[in-house]
């Protein structure tokens, strides 16, 4: 049988973690979309496609 995931049952500290980089993700995906439009590289594409996946997974509660 599968365990359904309670975010209340994580440590303080950890829900802390969460919410911090739930709050940062947004605006780090913003700059990261700026920077790869004007100096695009291999490397800014993948990470600003991590980073928009980090952000669904918070929007969604996934993390």
């Amino acid at each position: 049988m599968k365990r359904r995931y309670n975010p209340y049952t994580l440590p303080p500290w950890l829900r802390t973690v969460r919410r911090v980089c739930r709050q940062f993700i947004l605006p780090f995906c913003i700059f990261q979309g700026i920077r790869t439009i004007f100096l695009p590289t291999t490397f800014d594409v993948l990470f600003l496609a991590i980073l928009i996946a980090l952000a669904i997974a918070f929007h969604f509660e996934f993390i």
